[in-house]
C-alpha cells in the first residue's frame, strides 16, 4: 500500500495541462524578480467597485517542476475574479537550481511586487489570501508560520488575511520523510537535505508558534500522510491561538490529489463552496 501511494503521489508532482476558461478577465504578466521564473500572471476582479481582496496562488509539483500556467487549471481565476477577487498565480525558482528557502522568499517577494502596485492593480490592502497546493500548500504553510519571509520582503502578517494550504504534505518535514518510500524519499531529501535543524526550520508545523497569518483553511482528501499531516498542523495553529479550519474532500490517493487542484472553482466541486464560504467570513 505504501509502494503505491508512493509512486501515485510521484505521478502527481508532474502537472498536466488544462484548457483556460473561455470567459476569463484579461491577465497581465508581472516580473517581480531577475529570474526568468519570477514571474507572475494578475488578473483582476470583475465588477468590483474600488479595491478588491486577492488571491495569490502557488502551484505544486514537488519543489522542482510545476508551473502557473498549469497549476490554475480551468476554473480558479474565472471563478474568483467573478466572486470579487483579484486573482494571481505565480512561478517561482525550482530545485535544485533554488532552495526551499529561495522559493518561500519568491512567494514572499511575489506578494510585494503586487501590494507595491496596489492602487494600480486595484488591491485592497490588508486583504490577500496564500493560496497553493502541493509543494506550493507547503510553501504558503511556510511564509504563513514564519514571518521571516515576509519581513525580507518589506511585509508583515498585517499584509495577509489568510492562508489555504491544499492537499499539501511535509508541514512536518522530519515526519514526512520518515514515513515516505523510497522513492519519494529522494524528493524530500533534495528538497530538505539531511539535516534535522534545516528540515525543522522548513516545517509550519514546528514554526507555527505565534506570530500567524490571520487564519487558516487546511483542505485534504483522503491520503493518509496528508490527513496527519494537516491534523498536525492545525493542532499547532490552534495552540499557538490561529484561527484555522481543517475539511476533508471525497477524492483518494492521486486522483483526488490531482482533483483538488483540477476542480477547485467549479461550482459544482465541494471544496468551491468550502473555499467561497470561508473566504466570505475571513477576507471580506
Amino acid at each position: 500500500m505504501l509502494k503505491l501511494l508512493a509512486a501515485a503521489l510521484a505521478i502527481a508532482l508532474a502537472t498536466t495541462p488544462l484548457a483556460a476558461a473561455p470567459n476569463a478577465a484579461q491577465e497581465t504578466a508581472i516580473a517581480y524578480g531577475p529570474d526568468r521564473l519570477q514571474t507572475l500572471d494578475f488578473t483582476p476582479a470583475l465588477q468590483v467597485h474600488g479595491p478588491a481582496p486577492l488571491i495569490l496562488f502557488v502551484h505544486g509539483g514537488g519543489w522542482k517542476r510545476g508551473d502557473k500556467d498549469n497549476a490554475t487549471g480551468r476554473w480558479k481565476a474565472p471563478h474568483f475574479t467573478s466572486e470579487g477577487y483579484a486573482f494571481a498565480s505565480i512561478d517561482y525558482r525550482l530545485v535544485p537550481d533554488a532552495t526551499v528557502e529561495q522559493q518561500a522568499q519568491d512567494v514572499a517577494d511575489a506578494l510585494a511586487a503586487l501590494l507595491k502596485r496596489s492602487r494600480e492593480l486595484g488591491i485592497a490592502p490588508g486583504k490577500t489570501v496564500l493560496m497553493g497546493h502541493s509543494a506550493g500548500a507547503h510553501l504558503v504553510a511556510l511564509v504563513g508560520t514564519d514571518p521571516r519571509y515576509l519581513r525580507k520582503a518589506g511585509l508583515s502578517y498585517r499584509d495577509l488575511a489568510g492562508v489555504v494550504p491544499i492537499d499539501g504534505a511535509a508541514y512536518d518535514v522530519p515526519a514526512q520523510i520518515a514515513q515516505s518510500g523510497r522513492f519519494m524519499r529522494k524528493t524530500y531529501l533534495q528538497a530538505f537535505g539531511e539535516g534535522s535543524p534545516r528540515q525543522l526550520a522548513l516545517s509550519p508545523t514546528a514554526q507555527a508558534a505565534s506570530p500567524n497569518a490571520p487564519s487558516f483553511l487546511l483542505l485534504h482528501v483522503q491520503r493518509a500522510d496528508g490527513i496527519a499531516q494537516a491534523k498536525e498542523l492545525e493542532a499547532a495553529l490552534r495552540k499557538a491561538g490561529t484561527r484555522v479550519e481543517r475539511h476533508a474532500l471525497e477524492g483518494k490517493g492521486l486522483r483526488g490529489h490531482m482533483e483538488i487542484n483540477r476542480d477547485l472553482g467549479d461550482p459544482d466541486y465541494p471544496a468551491t463552496t468550502i473555499v467561497d464560504g470561508w473566504l466570505a467570513r475571513t477576507v471580506h
